[in-house]
């Protein structure tokens, strides 16, 4: 078993600290371990380019424009059985660093446009992706913040987990955490986190690929906090104007917030579960969905009202220039 840590904190600060704390308990139950400082690693922002959709939808594997160290990361993280994330709080939700991550994980690398690129690979005769990139991992999360600004953390860090499908076991954060090390509490807790994500990692082992077994895609392993989801435990929901529809921000399942036994939950009709989009028929229906999506946009560039529209408002102005450059 390897369980890998990745920090996105000032190096040898809280983050990685902590992320040492969950990484010794891992050892200590006999996990081979690894760090990554993510600010030691060039990871550059998402530009939009649609370069690894459109590849994944033609058949042409896994693509990316940019040239960094994404795809060494991600080949670590596949190599894993199991992975934490630890990344500061700075405004309510996940670091700038983090969301770059989580963008360059996007469409490129979701199992369901994968799985589609999977067929259409073997149509043409083609190597087909490896078989690691479609297998279940466990992941963790860990926020830690100076202050009680902290709210959005947990969807955003759950996010990481939607594009290839691993399953997050814990999801937590701490506020007003300068100290943490010295809050014998959450250091407890830290330590939980590394023995829960072992735990996880070794049952998802047993059950091998989730393409090979379609039961492991229901099984919750989740052991942190739970939600007003009764399926993500997500707990951030987006209120429809003029409706009493409430969606979850996080799996996508739509329903209403109910009181139930004293707290708000999301009552959801269960026939809509396979809509989810932390699950592979989510995933598929989502793929099927950007494959059509990205046919639409590739047969605009042959139409000429199309162009003649792209080139009107590209003539009406032209962008600032970077001072720097």
């Amino acid at each position: 078993m390897k369980i890998l840590g990745i920090s996105l904190g000032t190096k040898n600060g809280n983050n990685d600290t902590m992320c040492r704390v969950a990484l010794e308990e891992a050892k200590e139950m006999g996990c081979d371990i690894e760090f990554i400082h993510l600010f030691d690693w060039n990871i550059k922002p998402c530009t939009g380019c649609v370069a690894c959709s459109r590849a994944l939808v033609m058949g042409k594997g896994m693509v990316c424009s940019q040239k960094d160290d994404f795809a060494a990361l991600y080949e670590k993280m596949t190599d894993s059985d199991g992975i934490l994330v630890v990344d500061p709080i700075f405004e309510s939700g996940g670091t700038g660093m983090f969301h770059n991550l989580m963008d360059r994980m996007g469409p490129g690398h979701d199992t369901g446009l994968m799985l589609g690129c999977q067929a259409k690979m073997m149509e043409q005769g083609k190597e087909p992706l490896p078989m690691k990139y479609f297998k279940q991992r466990a992941i963790s999360f860990l926020g830690i913040g100076g202050s009680d600004w902290a709210v959005r953390t947990e969807t955003d860090h759950a996010m990481l987990a939607m594009s290839p499908g691993w399953k997050v076991v814990d999801n937590d954060y701490f506020s007003w955490s300068k100290d943490v090390l010295m809050q014998d509490d959450k250091v407890a807790r830290v330590k939980e986190i590394g023995r829960n994500l072992v735990e996880a990692a070794k049952d998802i082992e047993e059950r091998n690929l989730m393409i090979m077994d379609p039961e492991n895609d229901k099984l919750d392993y989740f052991k942190g906090h739970k939600g007003a989801c009764p399926h993500c435990h997500g707990n951030n929901f987006y209120i429809h104007p003029d409706t009493n529809e409430a969606e979850c921000e996080l799996c996508g399942l739509k329903g209403e917030l109910v009181m139930m036994d004293g707290a708000l939950r999301l009552k959801f009709d269960p026939a809509t579960l396979h809509h989810a989009h932390d699950i592979l028929s989510g995933k598929a229906l989502h793929g099927q969905d950007i494959f059509e999506n990205e046919g639409r946009l590739m047969n605009l560039f042959k139409d000429e009202t199309f162009k003649a529209r792209k080139a009107h408002y590209t003539s009406v102005c032209e962008p600032t220039p970077s001072p720097s450059k």
